[in-house]
C-alpha cells in the first residue's frame, strides 16, 4: 500500500472514531448484546471474547483507547486533521507495540518496527505544528 492510501485510510479511521459523531440515544445491556457484531465489536467499541489472543486484546485495547481519547473538533479543518491524526498515529504505534511483542512474522514485524519509528517522527512534526499554531494565536502580551 503505498503512503498516499495509508494517510487516506488514516483519516476515514480517524473521523470514523470521532468521538463527536451524532450520539444516539443509550442502549440497554440487551439491545447492545443484540447488534454486537462476529468480531466483538459493539456500539463502535471492540470488546473482549473470551476466545480472543492475548495479541487480540491489545489490538482492541489500542483501538477503543484512541477512540475514547481522541480530542473533540474545535472547527478548524487545519487543526482537526493535526489532533485527530495525532490520536490515530498514537493508536498505530500501540498496535505495532503489540506485533513486536506477540507476532512471529518477519516481514510484519519489520513493518511494525516501520510504522513505530514513522508514526514517532510525524507526531513530533504535528505537535511541533500545534505549538507554533497556538503560539502564534496566543495574544501578544
Amino acid at each position: 500500500m503505498n503512503r498516499i492510501s495509508v494517510i487516506l485510510a488514516a483519516c476515514a479511521l480517524s473521523v470514523a472514531c470521532s468521538p463527536q459523531q451524532a450520539e444516539e440515544p443509550a442502549a440497554d445491556a440487551a439491545e447492545v448484546a443484540a447488534n454486537a457484531d462476529t468480531h466483538g465489536n459493539m456500539g463502535g467499541m471492540a470488546q473482549n471474547a473470551a476466545g480472543d489472543s492475548v495479541a487480540t486484546r491489545g489490538y482492541k485495547t489500542s483501538m477503543n483507547s484512541m477512540m475514547e481519547q481522541m480530542p473533540a473538533f474545535v472547527g478548524d479543518a487545519d487543526i482537526d486533521f493535526m489532533k485527530q491524526m495525532r490520536g490515530h498515529h498514537q493508536a498505530a504505534i500501540a498496535m505495532a507495540r503489540v506485533e513486536l511483542a506477540h507476532g512471529k512474522d518477519a516481514q510484519a514485524r519489520t513493518l511494525a518496527q516501520d510504522v513505530i519509528a514513522a508514526q514517532e517522527r510525524e507526531i513530533q512534526m504535528i505537535d511541533a505544528w500545534l505549538a507554533q499554531k497556538e503560539a502564534s494565536a496566543a495574544p501578544s502580551a
